[in-house]
C-alpha cells in the first residue's frame, strides 16, 4: 500500500469520517467572491512540492520509499516567493536540537555554509542559489557540523522538484530558473498574483461565555450529531464570545491517540434558551465529511487574532496531515492559511498552500 492510501486508511481507522475524493467549500461563492483554492501537492522520488495561491513554492525532502526513521533526521528545503526579483532560499532542519556551523557538500564538494540556531539554518542569496543548483544536479549531499556527519537527505528527485517549481513561477527559460534556465531576463518573469484581502472583525473581552445547561447539552448534542461521542469523552464544549450576541462552541465529536475532533457551531440567545447553527467557512476545513457539518481536529481558538484553526496530523510523529487557519470576519470563518504535507515520509515542516493577507 502507498503512503498516501496508508495516510488515508490510517485516519479512518481512528474513527475519523471518511474522506471523499475532493474537499469542497461549505458555503461556496459569498458575495461574489470564490472559494479558496489550496494548492495540491507534487511528489518527485523523495521530493515533495507545493504552491500556495501566490505561487510561493516550496520543495522539501523526504526520506526514501520503505525508508527506516533515522535516529538524527536531517531534512532540507528550498523555497522561493514568485516574482522576478525573487530568490531562491534554501533551510536545513534536525530533530536533533543544535547550534554551530553547518556545511553542505554535494557529490563530496563542499558548497555552502550557515550558522545553525536550536536545529535550524536558512541560506540565502548566492550561497542558497549555488546549493540549489547543486542539489538539483548532484547525487549525494551531506550535511557536516566539522568533520561530523549530520545526515543524507536524498537528492533523488530533487531536480524534477525544482523544475517544477521554475515552471510554476514562470521563470522556464529565463536567467533566473534555477534548472530550466533560458537567455531571457528577468523581465519575462510573471509577477506574484495578489494577495486575497480578509477582514477581521475584533472580537470582545470581557468574561467568559455563560456555561451549557443540562438541557442545552442535550440539545447540542443532537443538533451535531455527537451525543454519542459526547457522553463517552471526558471532553466538554469550550465556549469562545464571538461578539455580544453569539458565541462559538468546540463540540467535541470523537477522538485517537493524537488527534481530536470537535464540531464548530455558533449560539445565540440567552442561556438556558439558545439557539444552534453550525458555523459557516469561505472553505471547508480539510479532514470535514462532505456534508453540511465541518469537523475541525486539534481545534484551536486565539481570541486577540480572531483565529480558529485545525491541525490534523497523519500520524503521531506529525510527519503529514494537513492544517487550515481562519478568521472570523462577522459572518463566517475565512481562510488565512493552510498547510498540508500528504507524505508520510519524515517531513515534519509542511508546505503552505494557500494565504491571505488579513485586515481590520
Amino acid at each position: 500500500m502507498g503512503t498516501k492510501a496508508f495516510f488515508l486508511v490510517a485516519l479512518t481507522a481512528m474513527g475519523w469520517p471518511a474522506l471523499g475524493a475532493a474537499q469542497t467549500a461549505a458555503s461556496g461563492a459569498h458575495m461574489g467572491v470564490p472559494a479558496p483554492t489550496p494548492g495540491a501537492l507534487e511528489t518527485y522520488k523523495d521530493w515533495t512540492i507545493g504552491c500556495d495561491n501566490r505561487n510561493r513554492c516550496e520543495a522539501v525532502s523526504l526520506l526514501p520509499d520503505g525508508g527506516t526513521w533515522p535516529d538524527n533526521p536531517v531534512m532540507v528545503g528550498v523555497v522561493r516567493e514568485a516574482g522576478p526579483d525573487a530568490a531562491a532560499e534554501v533551510w536545513v532542519s534536525r530533530d536533533a536540537k543544535g547550534g554551530g556551523d553547518v556545511s553542505f557538500h554535494v557529490d563530496g564538494r563542499k558548497v555552502a555554509s550557515a550558522q545553525s540556531r536550536d536545529g535550524d539554518a536558512t541560506l540565502r542569496g548566492p550561497q542558497a542559489a549555488a546549493l540549489a543548483i547543486a542539489m538539483a544536479r548532484g547525487g549525494v549531499l551531506e550535511v557536516r557540523s566539522g568533520n561530523r556527519l549530520l545526515g543524507r537527505p536524498s537528492l533523488a528527485g530533487s531536480g524534477a522538484a525544482l523544475r517544477y517549481m521554475d515552471a510554476r513561477q514562470g521563470r522556464a527559460g529565463t536567467s533566473t530558473a534555477l534548472v530550466a534556465t533560458g537567455a531571457m531576463g528577468p523581465i519575462a518573469v510573471r509577477a506574484a498574483p495578489v494577495a486575497p484581502m480578509v477582514r477581521r472583525v475584533v472580537v470582545p473581552g470581557g468574561a467568559a461565555p455563560a456555561g451549557l445547561w443540562r438541557e442545552e447539552l442535550t440539545a447540542l448534542g443532537k443538533f451535531t450529531g455527537c451525543d454519542g461521542e459526547m457522553r463517552d469523552s471526558a471532553q466538554t464544549p469550550d465556549l469562545h464570545r464571538l461578539s455580544k450576541t453569539e458565541t462559538l462552541i468546540l463540540v467535541p465529536c470523537g477522538n485517537g491517540a493524537y488527534n481530536f475532533t470537535a464540531v464548530p457551531v455558533i449560539a445565540t440567545g440567552t442561556p438556558g434558551r439558545r439557539m444552534f447553527h453550525l458555523a459557516t467557512f469561505d472553505r471547508k476545513p480539510g479532514w470535514s465529511e462532505e456534508e453540511a457539518r465541518p469537523m475541525l481536529v486539534n481545534a484551536g481558538w486565539v481570541a486577540e487574532k480572531s483565529e480558529l484553526s485545525s491541525f490534523a496530523k497523519g500520524r503521531g510523529i506529525g510527519d503529514c496531515g494537513g492544517s487550515e487557519t481562519y478568521v472570523w470576519d462577522g459572518t463566517r470563518f475565512r481562510l488565512i492559511e493552510a498547510t498540508a504535507m500528504g507524505e508520510c515520509r519524515g517531513a515534519w515542516r509542511w508546505i503552505r498552500t494557500w494565504s491571505a493577507q488579513v485586515t481590520e
